[in-house]
Formats: C-alpha cells, sequence, structure tokens
C-alpha cells in the first residue's frame, strides 16, 4: 500500500488498532499471559485465500457511529481461537459447531472491549456480533488484517471489511457529545469553517449503497416456512405510490419507479427533511 493509500485509510487504521488493542486483552486474558496482537494493512503472505470452510461475521455498529464491518476468519484461525478460548489441547482436523459459536463469544467478548475504548472520542457506541452466511452484499471500502499473537504461520488471521458507511462516519468530524466541553464551547471562527469544508471534500468520493423499499409485510413464521416458488406476497404499498429510497436502512428519498436502457431506475419526487443518516 503506498504512502498515499495508508493516508487515506488512517481513520479507518487507526480505528481497527481499537481492535487489535481489544483482542490482546482478550486472548491475554484466555492464555494466562500476554498475546500481542498487530493491525496489517496488507494481506500477509501466509493468508489462506477465500475458502467454503471460512467462518465469516458480521459486525453491525449502531449509537453515534453507524455501519457495518464483516470478518472473515480462515479455517486455521478458527480453530486456534477456539481450541485457546475452549481449553482443548488436541489438534483437530475440522471445525465443529462449538467451534463456530466459541469463536463468535470470543469476539463478542473484544467488541465488549472496543466499544469501551470508543467511547472516549466517539461516546456511545454499540457493536452486535452475529454469524453470517457468507461474504457481504456490499462492496468493502477499507479492507484490513488482525494477526493474534506474534508474526508466525501459527497465529490466527482475522480479515476485515469495513462498509462505505462506516468508513464515511469515521472519516466524519467526532460528534460534540464526545468532544471536551472547553472544545465544544469554542466559536467556530472562519478558518474552522474552511476546515470544516476540506473534511468533508473527503468524503465526497466514499461509495454508499442504497436500496428501494416497495413496501413490507409481516409474516408468521408458519407462513414463511409455508414459501414455495410461485407464492405471492402482498405488501402494504398500493400501485402507484411512491417507494422509498434507504440509505443504511434509513429514509433518503421517495419516487417513481422507471426503465431506463432497460435497467430499474427512480425518478425521485421528493427528498427527506433533515439527515436520514444522523442520529435517531
Amino acid at each position: 500500500m503506498t504512502e498515499a493509500a495508508v493516508a487515506t485509510h488512517a481513520e479507518p487504521l487507526q480505528h481497527l488498532q481499537v481492535w487489535a488493542e481489544s483482542l490482546s486483552q482478550v486472548l491475554g486474558q484466555v492464555s494466562g499471559s500476554p498475546v500481542p496482537a498487530a493491525v496489517l494493512s496488507e494481506g500477509p503472505a501466509d493468508l489462506p485465500s477465500q475458502a467454503d470452510d471460512d467462518l465469516w461475521l458480521l459486525c453491525v455498529y449502531s449509537g453515534n457511529l453507524r455501519g457495518e464491518a464483516c470478518w472473515r476468519l480462515p479455517k486455521g484461525s478458527v480453530l486456534r481461537l477456539a481450541q485457546s478460548f475452549m481449553g482443548e489441547s488436541t489438534p483437530v482436523a475440522e471445525i465443529t459447531p462449538e467451534h463456530r459459536e466459541a469463536v463468535l463469544e470470543l469476539l463478542r467478548q473484544v467488541a465488549g472491549l472496543a466499544a469501551t475504548a470508543l467511547k472516549p472520542t466517539w461516546g456511545e457506541v454499540v457493536l452486535r456480533f452475529d454469524a453470517a452466511a457468507g461474504p457481504p452484499s456490499w462492496p468493502a471500502s477499507v479492507t484490513a488484517w488482525l494477526r493474534g499473537g506474534e508474526e508466525t504461520s501459527a497465529s490466527p488471521l482475522l480479515e476485515a471489511r469495513l462498509s462505505a458507511a462506516l468508513v464515511a462516519g469515521l472519516r466524519a468530524e467526532k460528534p460534540e457529545a464526545a468532544k471536551p466541553a472547553a472544545a465544544a464551547a469554542t466559536v467556530a471562527t472562519p478558518s474552522a469553517a474552511v476546515s470544516s469544508e476540506v473534511k468533508l471534500d473527503l468524503l465526497m468520493d466514499v461509495e454508499l449503497a442504497v436500496a428501494l423499499r416497495f413496501g413490507s409485510r409481516t409474516l408468521a413464521l408458519r407462513e414463511i416456512l409455508d414459501l414455495n416458488p410461485g407464492a405471492v406476497i402482498d405488501l402494504d404499498r398500493q400501485v402507484g405510490e411512491p417507494v422509498d429510497l434507504l440509505l443504511d436502512g434509513r429514509l433518503l428519498a421517495r419516487g417513481e419507479v422507471v426503465v431506463l436502457d432497460g435497467n430499474y431506475a427512480l425518478r425521485v419526487g421528493e427528498v427527506a427533511p433533515g439527515n436520514p443518516y444522523g442520529k435517531s
């Protein structure tokens, strides 16, 4: 990674350093001795290629920092972390559901420490870890890696893919609630306004994934289990009503669905007032 690229990803990599320190702390508690952890901006030479037996986990951010991070753990890393966490000493060749659950619980503990470490800078941040079926549907804005332990082939490797929404939040100005009182009381000056504009320009090329919502419907579990090809689900929206344009699950605009060059498109009719990506 070039110096310019490292500078561009400075905030995400600094953020992942918090995760590395939290991972180090949890692994140290599990093993009973200090365990180093490091952030790698480039994939290490011994990083296994993506495979069917990888473990995928999704971390959803809410509160003062919003977005998603998807984590990939190769098979060897899953086994090393799980066996260490479970206190197993006999090497095994295959991952069991218990191993996957152990790694999920370990990373939930890491997330708890990370949320606490982020609080002085960001205020209240909630991190929710869950198992994922596979790679994220959204393109990663930043990809980096965490190594737990010394720089050897036996050390677990974790690949982190950060969503564009999360990266944009990390590059944005910190929330007022997390700033010292003296700084919050400072009167804005023309130079401060110019600085804010420069910071905003840095975000203009960040890609954000948006989605269209035609309507919704609440289904009972038995109805979901009865679904089969050809089934029709009625939605709560009439034909001709405007559809919603969503950013990270929040209403951005409404409009009319049209066809443009053979693709679906949206003719915007109204834009939601305020900032739909701000705090609730």
